[in-house]
């Protein structure tokens, strides 16, 4: 039980040390850094610099009785405050970035080089790196043309799609997708008309796994089952995409 509690005070943000030392005063109620020491098995000089990290976090708070000093531990409920303050102080520190990078984004776009015609490539490794490229095709411009396979998008990034839905239809980003014949891919087509998507099926027993987006001049190619995606930006060659995908899809029925 005792290690189940560490893991979760440690993701919440606890050292082990801060956590063996919080854990340790539970058990005691109130006690000296000596006994808190011996209580969380480390040295004394560690203990009194951790429960200086924990009387910041409003965890613990100390006391003097006849010249020693004394801790106690708060209420546990105190945790779920603590984490509430962690969270208004995050969000404070999102915004102040936002602030910083919006104030100096027109001259880190003067950096580019608008007239160049090189391709550029990006790669992106595990969910957090193909959720940050697949929210690049909300830039879309004319709209999207997808190879897309329901089942193994959602089967990948099961929480990100269902919502990615709703902010794609609010911006008002159109889609056409070509999909193969699964369960998942039919249930999604259903809601073509509110999700302003156009589909078609590929016939029977055609499957394919990675997605393919076509949009702007760039092409966004993701394989879930690898976790792995490339963003092409050439125009040359998203219009050869283009131009391969509006024949395949007037064969459609």
């Amino acid at each position: 039980m005792k290690e189940d509690l560490l893991k979760i005070l440690g993701e919440i943000g606890f050292s082990e040390k801060e956590a063996r030392v919080y854990l340790a005063l539970l058990a005691l109620e109130q006690a000296t850094a000596n006994e808190i020491a011996k209580k969380a098995d480390i040295n004394r000089t560690s203990a009194y610099d951790v429960l200086e990290i924990l009387i910041k976090r409003g965890v613990v708070s100390k006391y003097k009785k006849k010249s020693r000093t004394f801790f106690n531990v708060s209420d546990p409920g105190k945790l779920v405050a603590y984490l509430e303050h962690e969270k208004a102080d995050y969000e404070k520190t999102i915004e102040k970035q936002k602030t910083a990078v919006s104030a100096v984004l027109p001259e880190l776009i003067s950096l580019q080089t608008p007239l160049s015609t090189k391709p550029k490539v990006q790669f992106y490794e595990g969910e957090k790196g193909m959720r940050e490229a697949y929210e690049d095709t909300l830039t879309a411009k004319g709209g999207i043309l997808a190879y897309a396979n329901v089942q193994t998008m959602h089967w990948a990034l099961p929480k990100f799609f269902p919502e990615y839905y709703t902010r794609r239809t609010k911006e008002k980003v159109s889609i056409k997708a070509i999909m193969p014949q699964n369960e998942l891919s039919r249930e999604r087509a259903a809601h073509d008309r509110e999700e302003i998507r156009q589909s078609k099926f590929l016939p029977e027993g055609q499957e394919f796994s990675p997605e393919v987006n076509i949009y702007n001049n760039k092409v966004l190619i993701a394989s879930w089952k690898e976790k792995m995606a490339v963003i092409i930006e050439s125009k040359e060659f998203a219009d050869l995409m283009k131009l391969m995908y509006q024949l395949l899809w007037e064969r459609l029925e």
